[in-house]
């Protein structure tokens, strides 16, 4: 009974160490055969090109590679491994690398967003923003657009999106967070020029249409130093007019829009109204297409005279663009109203206007965005912004970082907006 006991047991001891021999062989293999697969892991991307373009520095791709594999094996979480998410961030580190804000590349989403911006309509806050070093600022809000009601001015700086700091987000992520469908509201903390604390500003985001330039001809009178627009009925038989054209952005419709309108202000003219001048009104308005700048600019020029020089570094390939023909009002006096919100082309017809000595300028400084970009489509929805060139002003001006400063600085008065002391001076200005 015993030797039957002892056998039993003895063959219980050896099936035990059959398994556990088993267990260890299997786990050796495998974990070689891991480590060996690992070794000759390929990533199941689709290469479209296997040779870097020609004149580009060979670069060892190792590490990437390397970072790659070390996320598949060891990151606790696979489902948050978006294969495509990890490229369009190795590209987006890639194209900030350079430390330029203007210099972007925009995964499918942001791309139209950027699109649906300059076609002039799409579901948001309406604030045009931009990065100044690791701050998210607001370049401007656009007229009448949510976050222009709610209280969001040029030059504010976000500090959090929903609670979320703001602190070393790109451009992209921020514009995406800000950004959605109508109804839907974004709270923003905002810290304004001259305040020491932030403040929330809750936002509902509606559809923004964007008509690019408005404009209209009015009476002015002037008295005890103030000069300012007057009741149609206050007018006297001879009494002064000036035509105000605002313009908020450069955009698809923009040359289009801005034509009716100036055919409709010289119908008035024809028509006998003593009109004094021009007042261009470029506050707030974030700029646009470059090509727009030079039509813009155009009205108010003789054709041939220079608007705006690119520079991209090689002295034979600097070109002055020049005004495409002579404008309706290339005789007429013209103001221009500027401020911190007033970048790229704003700032070209505002210096072209100034420099040909057709324009003084009224307001504030205005942002200072003095480069080129280049936007292309990448494919998938995708595309890239790249920063060709820096442009001049005809007398050779670069505004890039400090603006271009007005022959009149007025600020606005905070304590009464509905007082535009701005357009105020340049009536003044044309009239007196």
């Amino acid at each position: 009974m015993k030797d039957k006991s002892l056998k039993d047991r003895n063959l219980k001891i050896q099936i035990g160490l059959m398994v556990l021999i088993a267990l260890l062989v299997g786990y050796f293999f495998g974990v070689n055969k891991v480590n060996y697969d690992w070794q000759n892991y390929k990533p199941q991307l689709q290469i479209t090109s296997k040779e870097p373009p020609s004149g580009v520095i060979p670069v060892d791709f190792t590490p990437f590679w390397t970072v790659w594999q070390k996320l598949e094996t060891s990151y606790y979480d696979k489902s948050k491994l978006n294969t495509q998410k990890m490229v369009n961030g190795a590209i987006e580190g890639m194209v900030q690398s350079i430390g330029d804000p203007y210099t972007l590349y925009l995964p499918p989403t942001q791309n139209t967003n950027f699109k649906q911006g300059l076609s002039g309509e799409f579901d948001g806050i309406g604030a045009e923003l931009t990065l100044n070093g690791k701050q998210l600022i607001v370049i401007a809000p656009l007229i009448g657009s949510p976050a222009d009601k709610a209280g969001l001015k040029a030059g504010d700086a976000i500090m959090a999106i929903d609670g979320q700091s703001t602190s070393g987000m790109d451009l992209n992520t921020a514009v995406d967070k800000i950004r959605g469908p109508k109804g839907t509201t974004v709270t923003l903390t905002v810290l304004h020029k001259g305040d020491k604390n932030p403040t929330d500003i809750t936002i509902t985001r509606d559809v923004i249409t964007v008509k690019s330039v408005d404009g209209w001809v009015k009476p002015v009178s002037c008295s005890s130093g103030t000069c300012q627009v007057i009741d149609q009925s206050k007018a006297t038989a001879n009494g002064p007019y000036v035509a105000y054209i605002q313009l908020s952005q450069f955009g698809d419709n923009t040359n289009q829009e801005w034509t009716a309108v100036v055919n409709n202000i010289e119908s008035q003219i024809k028509a006998g109204k003593q009109i004094k001048g021009v007042i261009l009104d470029v506050r707030n308005n974030p700029g646009g297409y470059l090509t727009d700048a030079t039509f813009i600019a155009s009205e108010f020029l003789n054709q041939g005279a220079p608007v705006v020089t690119e520079d991209d570094g090689i002295p034979a390939d600097k070109q002055t663009l020049y005004a495409t023909r002579t404008g309706v009002f290339a005789n007429t006096p013209v103001v221009v109203l500027i401020n911190k919100g007033s970048a790229s082309a704003s700032e070209i017809v505002s210096g072209a206007l100034r420099d040909n000595g057709r324009a003084k300028l009224v307001g504030e400084t205005s942002f200072g965005k003095g480069t080129v970009q280049q936007a292309e489509d990448l494919g998938g929805g995708a595309g890239l912004h790249v920063t060709i060139a820096k442009w001049l002003t005809p007398n050779g001006t670069w505004v890039n970082g400090k603006g271009l400063t007005p022959d009149y600085t007025v600020a606005l008065n905070p304590k009464d907006p509905s007082e535009d002391t701005q357009l105020e001076k340049a009536i003044e200005v044309l009239v007196q």
